[in-house]
């Protein structure tokens, strides 16, 4: 038995803000085209021209991925502060409104608004995708199906979109809620096979409803254009640290999962509706909650969960030696994650007296040093 190479690639994509405003601010031209210059294909616009997207190379584990992500943040910081700018990877931004922002001009994206009206336009969000390299098509299947059970894991662990439009919306992870108005989003289907999934695809290409499979925007998917499965789940992260962090737990649990296959074993799949709720939960409590053990039949912390965690993936984490950087998801379990970071900056200024647009102000302030904190 060949082992898959389990290797990792990270996209993540930022809002741009002005410095001195913290408002969102169009990303100019000139400064697009300077970090093409130096990052090649691994960077590029995104949907609103508030955003930029970067990915990593394929890297063998999160050692690898770190030096490349860290250069490729540091490029699009120092390009942004040219023009005094600044990126923050939160997924929403606290207080800037969609209906200000314009869609970059480019045939993917005017096809994007064409299609999908006035959904599209609220699309003020940013997240995180970690692209795992499994090589054999239906063992990607086989491994999805599994993986499902543990996405609600990582988005409560990734939360970081507790305010739009300057309120604060009680959910710790919004730019769910905004995504998921979208068609072919949310929790993957069951599949039997990778050929059962090109047949379903082909059916909408054929009928003329998408080109490719790039327009399914499941939370995990087969990736269009590499042989990999991809998580779609998390929120971006403002820490590098967190961000690498996530990526390792996706990597040590496929891996975990290829395992238990090769013996003849499997995680137990759940039904959708039950994994559906547990994602409902992470969305809105992010850690603060737990989530439902359905071998137990309760809610088990996320301290806990994590501890699990570490059990279960022990041997895995010792081959990518990734141990210290998953250990850090304990850490998050107990501190909270950055909607919690947030909404204590909020408060502190609150109850200093400061109102709440200064409040809002200094939440993305807080956003843009945490970014920085790690380059």
């Amino acid at each position: 038995m060949i082992e898959p190479a389990f290797s990792i690639g990270i996209e993540e994509e930022y809002l741009l803000v002005d410095r001195d405003s913290l408002a969102l601010a169009e990303a100019p031209q000139s400064m697009m085209d300077a970090c093409s210059a130096e990052l090649q294909d691994q960077v590029s616009p995104e949907f609103l021209n508030c955003q930029i997207e970067i990915g990593t190379k394929v890297c063998r584990d999160v050692h690898e991925a770190r030096a490349d992500l860290k250069r490729l943040r540091s490029c699009v910081s120092r390009e942004a502060a040219k023009f005094n700018l600044a990126p923050i990877a939160a997924s929403c931004h606290p207080f800037s409104d969609w209906r200000d922002q314009k869609h970059t001009d480019k045939q993917r994206y005017n096809t994007l608004s064409n299609d999908l009206a006035g959904v599209v336009q609220r699309m003020l969000i940013c997240g995180m995708h970690v692209h795992v390299g499994i090589e054999d098509p239906d063992r990607r299947i086989d491994l999805m199906n599994q993986m499902s059970y543990f996405l609600p894991h990582l988005l409560a662990l990734s939360c970081s979109s507790p305010f739009w439009q300057g309120q604060d919306t009680g959910l710790d992870s919004y730019r769910l809620t905004v995504f998921d108005n979208l068609p072919r989003t949310g929790l993957p289907p069951r599949m039997t096979s990778f050929g059962e999934f090109e047949r379903s695809v082909q059916i909408l290409v054929d009928i003329g409803v998408i080109e490719d499979s790039s327009k399914i925007w499941w939370d995990l998917r087969p990736s269009s254009k590499f042989p990999t499965i991809e998580s779609r789940i998390c929120d971006v992260q403002p820490r590098l640290e967190d961000t690498l962090c996530l990526a390792a737990i996706t990597q040590a649990w496929a891996r975990m999962l290829w395992r238990l296959a090769i013996k003849n074993q499997r995680w137990r799949i759940y039904d959708t509706f039950l994994i559906a709720e547990n994602r409902w939960r992470a969305q809105r409590y992010g850690v603060r909650e737990g989530l439902l053990d359905f071998g137990l039949g309760e809610v088990v912390p996320m301290t806990t969960l994590m501890d699990e965690l570490m059990e279960l993936t022990g041997e895995d984490l010792a081959y990518f030696n990734s141990l210290d950087e998953v250990a850090r998801a304990h850490n998050i379990a107990q501190n909270g994650t950055s909607a919690d970071r947030q909404r204590r900056v909020y408060k502190n200024k609150m109850d200093q007296g400061d109102d709440k647009d200064t409040a809002l102000r200094a939440v993305v302030q807080h956003l843009i040093d945490e970014f920085h904190a790690d380059l």
